[in-house]
């Protein structure tokens, strides 16, 4: 099988990759293993929201500068601060495209609310996530949380405890399902997807309002678990009529609906625009020559191998077996690539829990253009996306998403560039 790019992961980095090399006109296939990290992720993006240094970033885009003298090997400063800026602008529009519908602006972060009623600073959310602008305060005072009885991810009296510290009229309740019964007998199952399949259902609509609306008649908005929505907002949009009050999503513990929804729709982007999506398989071997991959390998497909011009590597960190790390190391499993500095084993972590801790930095050590290095060399049609990468703090420096799609994008540009100027030398020899 011949492909223009083979995408090694089926992540935000590899779909996101796989939707601009697609949109471009290449023929495209993602190898994906199984579930990614969007499935345990709120639904909302984070750009940048610190410098390494603790500095906060409230226009992302404008502290890129900073963050190079900070970070010169963190992926925005190789990248450089006019592509990451015209790329955070293609994101945003290509997330629109593709039907994610959210909201924000990369020129500034806004507060979203989180699944314990605090503020976190991101760079886009869902529609249908509460969330407020930086040096704001909520359009509504008189806020209505409501848990689903039995539902233990999501706990309403936390989260209208913290919006009452915020100085906001908050109460919480409780709501009972009968419909949910069949579920409350199984505690393992009764996780918001599975919720979220019942009470999509129409027939189910006129219970859930019957219950809901005595709960909330003096509250201006309405805050619940994203439990509803699974496959669109149509149940949300409709529920949200019948009450008659804007109601509003906080995520829950994974698997999280919104992140399940955004993967979703970037992959039926990706799959509309002709893209190939090989699920449950792995790449398992590398045919590398001469600092040039030929075809790679996977699990399902046996001695059949995938070839292609280019290949994309984005299979994640820790998480997702994209990284390895043993007692006394770290490797990348697939080709042994080079990565970033690693310091002895006892400084892999730091002390204090809530500080940055090395170990979030590891990762594969790149060139300028994002080509992944093997023994100090690059390889010259491998390039790296995502979490994968080395030289940055996904969690402290709040860029985790942003840095998966920043370099998916421009490692597919950079595709998409070399081989229209390939195309443009092999008709001009043809002339």
């Amino acid at each position: 099988m011949k492909y223009d790019v083979v995408v090694m992961g089926g992540g935000l980095a590899g779909l996101m990759s796989g939707i601009r090399l697609t949109q471009s006109g290449l023929s495209c296939a993602i190898v994906s293993a199984g579930q990614n990290a969007l499935h345990f992720s709120s639904g909302s993006l984070d750009l940048l929201t610190h410098l390494p240094n603790g500095q906060v970033a409230e226009k992302p885009l404008e502290m890129l500068d900073a963050l190079k003298e900070q970070a010169p090997a963190h992926p925005y400063s190789l990248i450089g601060k006019t592509q990451v800026t015209e790329l955070a602008h293609m994101a945003q529009s290509i997330l629109q495209q593709a039907g994610v519908h959210l909201k924000g602006s990369c020129e500034e972060n806004h507060y979203r609310i989180t699944p314990l009623g605090h503020k976190r600073m991101t760079w886009l959310s869902p529609e249908s996530v509460p969330t407020v602008g930086l040096h704001h305060k909520m359009d509504v005072s008189k806020i209505a949380v409501v848990g689903i009885e039995g539902f233990l991810d999501f706990q309403p009296q936390m989260v209208a405890d913290e919006l009452q510290r915020e100085g906001l009229q908050a109460t919480s309740h409780y709501v009972h399902l009968p419909l949910l019964d069949r579920l409350r007998e199984n505690p393992s199952e009764f996780r918001a997807v599975n919720v979220a399949r019942w009470l999509d259902r129409p027939e189910n609509m006129a219970q859930m309002v019957a219950e809901i609306s005595p709960l909330v008649t003096d509250a201006e908005a309405i805050f619940m678990p994203a439990c509803i929505g699974l496959d669109s907002d149509e149940p949300l949009h409709e529920l949200q009529m019948s009450l008659g009050k804007p109601l509003f999503l906080l995520p829950t513990l994974p698997p999280s609906l919104l992140g399940i929804r955004l993967h979703e729709m970037l992959l039926r982007q990706f799959r509309r625009q002709g893209g190939i999506v090989m699920p449950g398989d792995k790449v398992t071997a590398v045919n590398c020559v001469n600092g040039r991959i030929e075809s790679v390998q996977t699990r399902n497909h046996g001695d059949i191998s995938l070839k292609a011009k280019h290949f994309v590597l984005a299979t994640g960190s820790f998480f997702n077996n994209g990284l390895v790390a043993e007692f006394d190391r770290v490797y990348e499993p697939l080709m042994q690539l080079d990565l970033c500095e690693i310091s002895e084993r006892a400084k892999w972590t730091n002390k204090e829990f809530f500080a940055s801790q090395p170990y979030m930095a590891f990762g594969v050590k790149t060139d300028e253009k994002l080509r992944a290095q093997k023994e100090g060399k690059a390889i010259s049609n491998l390039y790296v996306a995502g979490a994968v990468l080395g030289g940055f703090d996904p969690l402290t420096q709040g860029c985790g998403a942003g840095v998966s799609i920043i370099s998916a994008l421009y490692a597919a540009n950079e595709i998409i560039n070399e081989l229209s100027k390939n195309k443009t030398m092999q008709v001009e020899v043809a002339q």
